[in-house]
Order: structure tokens, then C-alpha cells, then sequence
């Protein structure tokens, strides 16, 4: 038979370490920049793109790390956008507690949902997280708490302030605009460190072989709980970052649409890459933006979620490996002629 040892690998030397945030150093300092040519939609457009990246990477723990597929992730983004705009009250509420409050209000209920339906595999658990997401859709959907259907609205977007100073106010596009990407940028330096700690390699463990790690001692329940909340205070970033540029909440941000938008994000970008969860998400987000562009499309811009389903069924048949696959493939033929 043969084995699968889990053993942690060796510490990676100085310039490999280099190249591997080479690239994301670079987009970031890119990301910065934008801003001085873009147009106001643009720079709108490219802070959805950065919001929905930190909603794919806080998935992508659950999914690519773990092996764990939920469809219910849309519920932590969700509340924790809810509890933004809910917390706000009629005075700019302060980001220095109020994003720490949405994040926590989403790991509390994924602590929850999360202590449960873990007791559950394959797709039960897919079911079992779909049913959690849709309780708290309901919630809001159908109760005064929540707006109903039409949803609630942030009287004054957060600042941040140091005394008197107003050091963060985002209400100002600049600010908003730079708040995001630090926030992507921690997020991703974040999932980054993790996913090399000992904690990240026993949940690369779990998903190759979870009976195994069982056997060498680790407790594979806990580390699993642990990674469903930590992917869901992730989430939570996002979705207070979406109320806060939106102005308004509705609970068409718990529904199993969104769930099913961010699984297909990294999916697209490639499964088990914090840099496909990234692309994955930029792909999905700028074609469902081309494809609804009446402009275009004319009449069928109406109709952008069947040109888009059919160009996913695409590029899962072409690149089973995601967008993210491109540059491996092009890497090992490389390789191949190197060798010739």
C-alpha cells in the first residue's frame, strides 16, 4: 500500500521565498497606482473586484485548503453586512470596533453552524451549510430586523479617527478605494502565513487524507472548526466592506446565489491557490460585466447568466486546473523543451 507522509516540508531558501510574493508585491503596488488613471467607475468596478477576491480567498480556506464545500458561505458575508449597517446607528460609527463587531457576529455564527454540520461529509455537509445560510436568509428576509426584502441603509459610512483627527473616512472614493486593497493585502499576506504554518499543512493533510491524520494523533474536528470560522471572520471582512460601498444591505447577499458566485470564483481561478482564488474572482466579476453590457450584447445582456454559465462549463472543460492552470501548463512545456 502505499503511504502519504504529512511530515512539515523544510523552510524554503531566501530567494524562493522572494519569488513566491514577487508577484503579488507587484500587483499590489499596481492596485495602488490605478486610481491616478482610472475613471470613478472603473476605480468602483476594481474595488468590487478586490471586495469579491477577499470573499473568494476566505472560501478558498475552506475549499482548496480543506476540502470542504460549502454553499452556504454567503450567509457570513451576509450577516456580517448586515450587522455593519445595523450597528452604524445614525452617527459615522468608528472602523476600529465595528469591523472587529462584523467580523466576530460571523465567526460566532459559523462557530455554531459550523460545530454542526462538520459532524456531516460530502455532500450532506454541502446540504447541511446551504439549510444554515438560508435560515439566516429568512431571517432577514421576512422579519422587520432586516428591512425585509427591500433591505436597510447606512446612514454614514465609518471613519476612522485618532482623537479629533480623522485619519479614515470613507466616505471619500480615495479612501475607500485604499482601505479595500489593505485590506486584500492583509487578508491575502494573512492566508498566506497561515497556509506555511503547522496549523495550514494539518488542514493540507485533512483534505488528502483526513483518517490518516486522525491516526497520527491530530485533532482533526477542532482544526477543521477552527479553519470554518476563521473562512467565515474572512468573509466577514468582505461583507462589511460591501455594505460599507454599497450604502445599503438587502438579503439577496445570503442567498445561495452568492454562495454558488464565490464557489465558481475559485473554481474558475483554479482550486487549492490563494492566487487563483484572486484571478478566479477578477474573471468571474469582469465577465459578468461584459456579458450584461447592453452595448454589446443588446437584448441579450438581459440574459448574461446563460452566456456566462455557458462560458464556465467552458473553461472547467478546457482548464480543469482554472485560469491559474495557464502558467503551470506553459511552465511544464517549457520545461519539456528545456529538455529536449
Amino acid at each position: 500500500m502505499q503511504t502519504t507522509e504529512f511530515a512539515l516540508p523544510m523552510p524554503r531558501p531566501a530567494r524562493s521565498r522572494f519569488r513566491a510574493w514577487r508577484t503579488p508585491v507587484i500587483v499590489a503596488a499596481l492596485l495602488a497606482g490605478l486610481p491616478l488613471v482610472l475613471s470613478s467607475y472603473s476605480a468602483d468596478l476594481v474595488v468590487r473586484i478586490m471586495i469579491y477576491a477577499i470573499f473568494a480567498l476566505s472560501l478558498e480556506l475552506l475549499v482548496g485548503t480543506t476540502g470542504l464545500v460549502s454553499l452556504g458561505h454567503a450567509g457570513f458575508f451576509g450577516i456580517a453586512a448586515y450587522v455593519t449597517v445595523l450597528a452604524s446607528g445614525d452617527d459615522a460609527a468608528s472602523i476600529a470596533w465595528l469591523l472587529p463587531a462584523a467580523m466576530l457576529c460571523a465567526g460566532i455564527y459559523a462557530l455554531a453552524v459550523g460545530a454542526l454540520s462538520l459532524r456531516t461529509r460530502g455532500v450532506y455537509f454541502i446540504m447541511v451549510t446551504l439549510a444554515f445560510a438560508q435560515m439566516a436568509y429568512f431571517v432577514f428576509h421576512d422579519t422587520p430586523v432586516g428591512g425585509g426584502s427591500d433591505g436597510i441603509f447606512l446612514t454614514m459610512r465609518p471613519v476612522w479617527k485618532l482623537g479629533e483627527t480623522v485619519l479614515l473616512d470613507l466616505e471619500r472614493g480615495p479612501h475607500m478605494y485604499y482601505f479595500v486593497l489593505a485590506c486584500l493585502v492583509a487578508v491575502y499576506g494573512f492566508l498566506a502565513l497561515l497556509l506555511r504554518s503547522r496549523f495550514g499543512h494539518a488542514l493540507a493533510g485533512i483534505r488528502v487524507n483526513e483518517q490518516r491524520m486522525r491516526a497520527a494523533g491530530y485533532a482533526t474536528y477542532l482544526y477543521k472548526l477552527a479553519a470554518f470560522v476563521i473562512a467565515a471572520m474572512l468573509a466577514g471582512v468582505a461583507g462589511f466592506l460591501m455594505a460599507t460601498k454599497n450604502g445599503a444591505v438587502n438579503p439577496e447577499l445570503l442567498s445561495w446565489h452568492e454562495s454558488g458566485g464565490v464557489l465558481m470564483m475559485i473554481i474558475l481561478g483554479g482550486l487549492g491557490s490563494l492566487r487563483g482564488a484572486v484571478i478566479g474572482a477578477v474573471a468571474f466579476v469582469l465577465l459578468k460585466e461584459f456579458y450584461a453590457s447592453s452595448a454589446i450584447f443588446g437584448a441579450l445582456a438581459e440574459r448574461w447568466q446563460l452566456t456566462l454559465g455557458l462560458t464556465m462549463i467552458l473553461f472547467v472543460a478546457l482548464l480543469p486546473q482554472g485560469l491559474i492552470g495557464i502558467r503551470r501548463r506553459f511552465s511544464a512545456k517549457r520545461g519539456e523543451g528545456h529538455a529536449k
